[in-house]
């Protein structure tokens, strides 16, 4: 570091007014080069030395050999085995570093030659009572006499017996854990260490604690399913942060399951058997995360020359990508680390790099790093999971997989509301038909219906004339507020049924119903809107006030939102329904600001897109990096096909009709028919008269009506000649007093 800073100043000396002089770059060869001639150099000296012994180097080597012995006595021989633990020393531990500093020279050479006084120190102690010059020679009198002096005989061979230890632990850079192990046979290697540490996916040894672990838990899921709800969580219903890396099944485990699945998602009372497994797709690929090794010793190196000590702990290989978990020194701020995110993107040449510190309900702090190879997660071989197909709740649905492989879900029923946002191309719409093919599997067109708005006309057309919609494929925006405001009636109702029924929700409602009551049950309807920025555009104050409306009240009657957007910004994600729909998918966008409106933090713009998403859970604090699963057109297509074969849709045709009055009166927003309103004119009229003076709040505060009523009055009273026209910041003119509006009565 010293030097670093010398050559720094060094240059920057014409800055302070010294002479700048022109210097020509040199090249100069790469570390690894130097590395490996240093090494060729080592392992050509100890063969000259070895001929030296046999008078076979020549009048070099006559020389060498006495000189040999004259220094180092009867410990000449130990001079090729020196040159050889050199080259081996710089040859094998640095065969994982990234090689972005030169390897520690010093500390090699160091420690090969405290070897070699070792060695002598011994001869010198052990051979020193007839020629104690001959035994260890020159070196070995020098290093061994104060030993044998000071400490005596066997005191002094236990030191220099230390020191040889010692020695050979600097010169391969070893740890005494390490060292004894070795020493005694024990399998516990750094290798046998490092797949501990490393759950690579699809890693094929049988020996090692990894595969032992994986294949423990395999047998217990198989016995049991002890440990699917420690592996695999359903957001909104598991406490358990803590998720462990997933254990891979055996082939047979799966095709049971698979089976299972199967069966269970074709049992219904009425005959309907949801589309076979098979029309979907199984994952396909493999990640590769690069050299983990050399990404750990980048990671902790760097930090440490920021003055950050960090205790590298587990790896965790995703589909996407790879996070290294480290747990910092005390006294040290997360701050710190994540300033050095730039810092930590340049070392390991990643981008985009995200810091998640610390690491929920853990005192770790993770560094995710993109995959150089991904796998591509398929929907199928989340269906066939066990926590899915198990859950309780009729409304789970498929999230991805998470930075650890583990299978994610969330239940609707819980959220009760779902945000998604994300640019174009980023898997947001792939997310909708995750969650709508989902929904497809576990669910009866008798148990659930949906409403799909697609102002794109392009994205959720395939879902067309399939028995679960209540209505066609909405495309056009007067229809799909026509459809909002029904569904704030049928809430209404359902409130109003649940009432009659002293029920607290809807699924208490379905239980309490007898036998011969079965058609009275209330279906689940979820509400899908494609894009939400064309119809906030068009209509935004009628789409704001029905979605915050059905936000705030629709989850206790079984009615659900799912709303996505492209355009992430404050004019489409207004603040009311941010406040009202809590559960957010973000997937990747432009900036930190995009980000910002979606999850309330920054994170969203270093996704890599491709279904990268950060998932926050209505009850979590922070969002969970996942990797969404794919679902193919064709695909799509094969499900929607099944549907419409096997059932034709039963269409509600009151809830497509536009602008419906009795839904825009429900809402407290009704504007046609204001006209013939003749008894709240009247009332505003005499508000206004009576005030003398004219606005829309007056009217909202007197009248309990919202600003859309509100100035729609002042219209019609500007019409009538009772105001006058807008005058900047001043207030309407009245033009009639008390007793003009008297006498009109």
């Amino acid at each position: 570091m010293v030097k670093k800073h010398l050559k720094k100043s060094a240059r920057g000396k014409s800055a302070f007014g010294g002479k700048s002089k022109k210097v020509k770059a040199r090249p100069s060869l790469r570390s690894g080069t130097k590395k490996d001639i240093l090494v060729i150099v080592c392992f050509v000296l100890a063969l000259l030395s070895l001929l030296s012994f046999f008078n076979l180097a020549g009048q070099f080597g006559h020389y060498f050999f006495k000189a040999s012995q004259l220094f180092l006595g009867r410990g000449f021989f130990i001079v090729p085995v020196f040159f050889v633990l050199v080259g081996l020393a710089l040859l094998i531990p640095r065969l994982d570093e990234a090689n972005k500093r030169p390897p520690v020279y010093r500390a090699v050479f160091g420690g090969a030659f405290l070897f070699l006084l070792s060695i002598l120190g011994i001869f010198h102690i052990l051979f020193n009572q007839a020629a104690p010059i001959k035994a260890g020679g020159y070196l070995g009198f020098i290093f061994g006499y104060p030993l044998l002096r000071f400490l005596g005989f066997w005191a002094g061979l236990l030191a220099i017996f230390a020191l040889l230890i010692i020695s050979i632990l600097i010169t391969f850079n070893l740890s005494l854990g390490t060292f004894i192990g070795r020493l005694t046979g024990q399998k516990e290697t750094e290798s046998a260490k490092d797949k501990k540490i490393f759950p690579l996916v699809g890693e094929k040894s049988a020996q090692g604690g990894l595969w032992q672990k994986m294949k423990e838990k395999a047998r217990e899921r198989e016995a049991g399913r002890e440990m699917a709800g420690k592996q695999e969580q359903i957001f909104g219903r598991s406490t358990n942060e803590n998720l462990p890396v997933a254990a891979s099944v055996s082939s047979e485990t799966q095709k049971e399951t698979s089976q299972s699945a199967v069966n269970k998602f074709e049992k219904s009372s009425i005959g309907f058997k949801s589309p076979p497994i098979e029309f979907l797709e199984k994952d396909k690929g493999q990640p590769t995360s690069g050299d983990i090794k050399a990404n750990i010793n980048i990671i902790k190196r760097t930090l440490e020359n920021f003055g950050i000590e960090v205790e590298m702990a587990e790896v965790s290989v995703g589909p996407t990508v790879t996070q290294y978990t480290l747990r910092p020194a005390q006294g040290v701020k997360l701050s710190r680390i994540t300033a050095l995110q730039n810092d930590l993107s340049l070392a390991l040449a990643a981008h985009p790099l995200r810091i998640e510190a610390p690491i929920p309900g853990r005192s770790l702090v993770g560094i995710e790093i993109p995959n150089r190879s991904v796998i591509l997660v398929r929907l199928r071989s989340l269906l066939e999971r066990p926590t899915f197909k198990e859950a309780p709740s009729s409304l789970t649905f498929v999230l991805g997989r998470d930075v650890a492989g583990n299978p994610m879900f969330a239940d609707l029923a819980q959220m009760p509301h779902l945000l998604v946002a994300g640019a174009t191309g980023t898997g947001k719409t792939i997310a909708l038909n995750n969650i709508i093919v989902s929904l497809l599997y576990r669910n009866f067109p008798q148990t659930l219906k949906f409403i799909m708005i697609d102002p794109k006309r392009v994205e959720l057309i395939s879902y067309d004339n399939i028995p679960y919609l209540l209505t066609p494929v909405i495309t056009q925006a007067d229809k799909a507020i026509g459809a909002l405001h029904w569904a704030v009636g049928e809430m209404e109702r359902r409130f109003g049924i649940l009432q009659g029924a002293a029920k607290r929700n809807i699924d208490a409602y379905n239980k309490g119903l007898a036998a011969e009551q079965k058609d009275q049950k209330l279906s689940y309807i979820v509400i899908i809107i494609d894009e939400l920025a064309d119809l906030m555009a068009t209509r935004g104050r009628d789409v704001e006030a029905a979605i915050v409306r059905l936000a705030q009240m629709s989850r206790a009657v079984g009615i659900h939102l799912v709303v996505s957007t492209q355009r992430p910004s404050v004019e489409v994600i207004t603040g009311l329904i941010k406040a009202n729909i809590t559960s957010r998918m973000a997937f990747q966008v432009a900036s930190q600001i995009d980000s910002r409106t979606i999850l309330d933090m920054a994170g969203a713009e270093k996704l890599l897109g491709n279904g990268d998403m950060l998932f926050l859970a209505g009850n979590s604090a922070k969002p969970r990096r996942l990797q969404g699963a794919y679902l193919s057109d064709k695909e799509i297509k094969k499900v929607a096909d099944y549907f419409r074969k096997i059932s034709s849709p039963e269409y509600n045709e009151e809830l497509v009709i536009s602008r419906s009055a009795a839904a825009e009166k429900s809402l407290g927003l009704g504007l046609t028919g204001l006209e013939t309103d003749d008894e709240l004119y009247q009332e505003a009229k005499k508000v206004i008269v009576k005030a003398g003076k004219a606005s829309a709040s007056l009217l909202q505060r007197r009248l309990r009506i919202g600003y859309a009523r509100a100035a729609r009055l002042l219209d019609l009273l500007e019409e009538k000649g009772v105001v006058g026209p807008v005058d900047g910041a001043k207030p309407r003119e009245v033009f009639i007093d008390e007793g003009e509006e008297q006498d009109n009565f």
